[in-house]
């Protein structure tokens, strides 16, 4: 593969003087507006009926959460005031803040609490863990909400305050009866801002106000927790795919901020003048390619250990993120380092890759029969789009029947959610990303889910990893999660349900007059322009 030279060509240092200017009448952003490209087009407003990050990143300021992870991935309480655990941990009654207002000005109350959680409940795989032990969920009046619990459930409130796909937002009880597999009709949260709806362009931009009603909490902003303090009274997100065309607008300062740039530019931007690149997630993306179970050829777990066994992590990591290795880490398995459950089982796949003759040769072992491949890549999504061109290149060569899908991310995002056949509008087998915090353990990691039709995307069927879950919800300590740990990457090197190309660091570009980024996501409160 040669796309690193191919692109530094289309994206040589004079890029940014030839490319066109962004809404030049527009002019630079005032001081009082934040000017934001997205990592893709934010094409999914929901955050309970899609899975993509861009949209997780419009949720969170938007919506608020009961609990909020801070820096250290622990749950602190960012709606709540408080919690009460009774009845030998089998009664969780969690006390809302006073003051909490939705941004159609009706206050916040404990039926809309429960209301959200049911409903986010249905489709996030930390939520199903906790509903399958929740005997009843009520809201004894307006400022609280009680589990009765089953047996204790002692991530109760990591799961109300995870940050990776599905994220549990709280929004008024008339929206949250919207069915899961439908999106509401309108976007009304208690978060910092408010989404302006009659401003949106699809595939173009985004806009929110700052919610005047907004109460931060007192303590200091630690990524999803604490005071989130906002300094903007606007956000504007700015869709553009072209990467040239975004350099030349952070360098003009016809932007603000630029969420992932593509790779090849990086060393221009660190040379601009008022543009700083900082690293924005310490904890790094997860590079993975996810077959499709329910359909063939990946209905067959032999076909999906060739594909594992045929992946070269570096070659994917070349793509997403340069031939800078302080950008990127392999071997990566199936948990994220140095959390407890990651361990080196059966690592030594992901070491040694097979040829692509051998995969050829192992692919008709395992019983392929010449089944066409469908494989959704996003041409406007750039890291997403050059490890889909590894794993598109790799799989023709292994001698897989390709039907490469070249389209835009939302159209990816769209089809991904369908389960038919590819000939009804399903699909094969996809590539993304998801967060490193998303991967330090099997409640975090939807991906290792393998509960069929009710997980997310792909739909592995291993009842062997789902009761290795269930287990270490359980565990006394660190050293019985290890052992799970090592059993449940055994498992997946097994079955595969999904096949992870490794971890990278993406750099973020932004105005030198902004501060106060924190890091971990894309988050719009704490920063401002000096």
């Amino acid at each position: 593969m040669h796309r690193r030279n191919l692109l530094r060509t289309g994206l040589t240092a004079g890029a940014a003087i030839a490319a066109p200017r962004l809404a030049a009448a527009q002019g630079a952003p005032g001081r009082r507006t934040l000017r934001f490209v997205p990592q893709a087009d934010l094409a999914l407003l929901d955050p309970i009926h899609s899975v993509a990050f861009v949209t997780r990143n419009h949720a969170m300021m938007v919506f608020d959460t009961l609990y909020g992870w801070d820096s250290d991935l622990r749950a602190r309480p960012q709606m709540a005031e408080g919690d009460t655990i009774e009845n030998d941990g089998k009664t969780f009654t969690i006390r809302l803040r006073e003051g909490l207002v939705f941004h159609d000005g009706e206050p916040v109350r404990g039926r809309d609490c429960v209301a959200s959680i049911r409903r986010w409940a249905t489709r996030d795989a930390f939520g199903q863990a906790l509903w399958a032990v929740t005997d009843e969920l009520s809201a004894p009046d307006d400022r609280s909400l009680r589990f009765r619990l089953k047996k204790p459930f002692p991530l109760l409130p990591d799961a109300l305050a995870k940050v990776g796909t599905h994220l549990c937002a709280i929004m008024p009880e008339r929206l949250a009866a919207t069915p899961s597999s439908q999106a509401v009709p309108e976007l009304i949260g208690s978060g910092p801002f408010r989404y302006v709806a009659e401003e949106r362009l699809a595939g173009s931009r985004n806009v929110y106000a700052r919610f005047d009603r907004y109460r931060p909490r007192q303590e200091p902003a630690s990524y999803m927790s604490g005071g989130k303090q906002v300094h903007f009274d606007r956000v504007e997100w700015i869709t553009i795919p072209d990467g040239a065309t975004a350099s030349a607008a952070v360098q003009r300062g016809e932007v603000d901020w630029w969420e992932l740039p593509t790779i090849d530019v990086i060393p221009q931007l660190k040379r601009a003048r008022g543009v700083k690149v900082e690293i924005l997630d310490p904890n790094g993306s997860i590079g993975f390619l996810r077959p499709n179970a329910l359909h063939p050829p990946f209905d067959n777990p032999a076909i999906r250990r060739v594909l594992l066994r045929a992946t070269n992590q570096t070659d994917f990591m070349l793509a997403a993120a340069s031939e800078d290795r302080t950008f990127w880490r392999v071997p990566y398995g199936f948990f994220a380092p140095p959390s407890v459950m990651a361990s080196d089982e059966g690592m030594e796949i992901l070491r040694n890759p097979i040829s692509a003759d051998a995969a050829k040769r192992e692919l008709e072992a395992a019983g392929y029969k010449g089944e066409k491949v469908t494989f959704l890549v996003p041409t406007d999504f750039p890291v997403i789009n050059a490890m889909g061109e590894v794993a598109g290149d790799l799989m023709r060569r292994m001698g897989l029947n390709l039907d490469y899908v070249a389209t835009d991310w939302g159209s990816v995002v769209r089809r991904m959610l369908n389960q038919d056949p590819p000939e009804r509008g399903g699909w094969n087998a996809t590539v993304s990303f998801t967060a490193g915090s998303a991967q330090v353990n099997p409640a975090a990691n939807n991906l290792i889910r393998g509960h069929g039709r009710s997980a997310i995307f792909g739909w592995p069927s291993v009842p062997e990893l789902e009761t290795l879950r269930d287990t270490w919800f359980d565990a006394p300590d660190d050293a019985a999660r290890a052992q799970i740990g090592r059993q449940m990457q055994r498992a997946a090197f097994d079955q595969v349900p999904y096949v992870p190309l490794g971890q990278f660091f993406s750099p973020t570009a932004l105005r030198a007059n902004l501060e106060g980024m924190l890091q971990g996501v894309a988050l719009f409160y704490n920063i401002r322009r000096v």
